[in-house]
């Protein structure tokens, strides 16, 4: 039986305001869940998977370089992306920036880039604050270029603290309760605001009760990036649900 023609009209379809790419790394249980909490009508996130070794060390990590143009194609061009962001700080800090933004635009020539370091650096501009401190799970020698980059970048970091987790599996598993705990400690220091590091941490279940707690604003490598995307993509929606940096634009 042949089948008869349905007239059909098309639309602007998901993501009429703004559709954005994230390179999210294979071993990654965080990004997704937290991303999905931004509601924003109109906007939608489109997510590609990277290989990687779940222990993070400075080789695994820059291991990484060469398989980001693959994974940046895997979000299809015809998807006409606004922004597209490489969902991983301690490799974009070890890859560097322009390295991380030529992998992803030679699939995706022209579209904003970003990635959690750059975002998070964006991100105290925003929230005019100079001195920082800076929790993250990772060793020291993950920890110091990271460290080393936000000072490079006019930053004063005042205090670090780790949980010197290896494993990429363990760091998603690490308690929001644990997070707010190495907030806490830091936000002591003589810092402005405080930077939790690795988008494996789980934060936006805490953050707005310890900005409130603290007074002072806390910043995660999701919250950064998710922010940064956002605006680089032309949406300017401020609200308060996860942090005081959506109340923020570039």
């Amino acid at each position: 039986m042949t089948p008869e023609k349905v007239e059909f009209e098309t639309d602007e379809g998901f993501g009429h305001k703004a559709r954005i790419g994230l390179i999210v790394l294979e071993t990654d249980q965080t990004v997704e869940a937290e991303m999905r909490q931004i509601r924003i009508p109109g906007v939608d996130w489109y997510h590609s998977r990277i290989p990687n070794d779940s222990e993070v060390t400075p080789t695994t990590l820059t291991d990484m370089k060469q398989r980001l143009p693959i994974a940046a194609s895997l979000l299809p061009e015809e998807f006409s992306f606004d922004a597209i962001g490489y969902c991983c700080t301690s490799a974009a800090t070890l890859i560097g920036e322009e390295a991380v933004a030529e992998a992803i635009q030679s699939s995706h020539p022209g579209v904003p880039c970003s990635n959690p370091i750059t975002a998070a650096v964006a991100s105290f501009q925003a929230l005019e604050v100079t001195r920082i401190s800076v929790l993250t799970p990772y060793t020291a020698e993950v920890t110091t270029p990271i460290i080393n980059f936000f000072n490079d970048s006019g930053l004063e970091v005042e205090k670090v603290a780790s949980f010197l987790e290896p494993s990429d599996y363990v760091v998603a598993r690490i308690s929001e309760d644990s997070v707010a705990a190495g907030v806490r400690d830091l936000a002591n220091s003589d810092c402005e605001a405080v930077f939790v590091s690795c988008t494996s941490l789980r934060s936006f279940g805490i953050v707005a009760d310890l900005e409130q707690e603290l007074g002072k604003p806390i910043v995660s490598s999701n919250l950064a990036i998710s922010w940064h995307l956002l605006r680089l993509a032309g949406v300017e929606d401020s609200f308060n649900d996860f942090s005081q940096l959506f109340r923020r634009q570039l």
